[in-house]
């Protein structure tokens, strides 16, 4: 319902009242240093992607990691920050909704949370390891894309795969 980018921005929240609060707890984990490995995981196309959803991809792909390789073994960061608003008019159902709900009368809509608009090959999550935990951090962004609403993909920049 609120994948398709429709209209205008709208995220002046100083003109607005009552904006739910962004459920994203964490834009950083692990431990910064100079890994070999550098990967992030992009969007094949253009969406808006809900502050929940963030938070359901970076949960996964964090605790994954931690489990297999340990806080000190990697940095995840992401890389959208949820600024878009979303509002949505709610319409009464049931005995007697005629007479209490107006429908699309004057239909602004109140605000039911945030979306980070993103672009077609945009980087969301960027993900730093060492080489031997090349197939674990992969697995991991792998798992953080299956709960974001478009297809993505993983590009590898900077080392690559250990040989096998």
């Amino acid at each position: 319902m609120y994948r398709e980018i429709r209209g205008q921005a709208y995220c002046r929240r100083e003109y607005m009242g009552g904006v739910p609060a962004c459920r994203i707890t964490q834009f950083e984990h692990g431990t910064k240093a100079d890994y070999p490995v550098r990967m992030s995981l992009r969007v094949t196309e253009q969406c808006q992607i809900r502050h929940i959803a963030l938070e359901a991809a970076r949960i996964s792909a964090n605790r994954f990691l931690t489990k297999k390789v340990g806080q000190s073994g990697y940095h995840l960061k992401i890389k959208i920050y949820p600024h878009n608003v979303l509002r949505e008019n709610k319409i009464a159902t049931g005995a007697g909704a005629d007479r209490i709900s107006e429908g699309m009368r004057h239909a602004f809509g109140k605000p039911i949370g945030t979306a980070a608009r993103v672009a077609r090959d945009q980087e969301v999550i960027a993900l730093e390891t060492s080489q031997n935990h090349f197939a674990t951090a992969k697995q991991a962004l792998k798992r953080a894309a299956v709960k974001l609403p478009s297809p993505c993909y993983i590009i590898v920049e900077k080392g690559t795969a250990p040989a096998k």
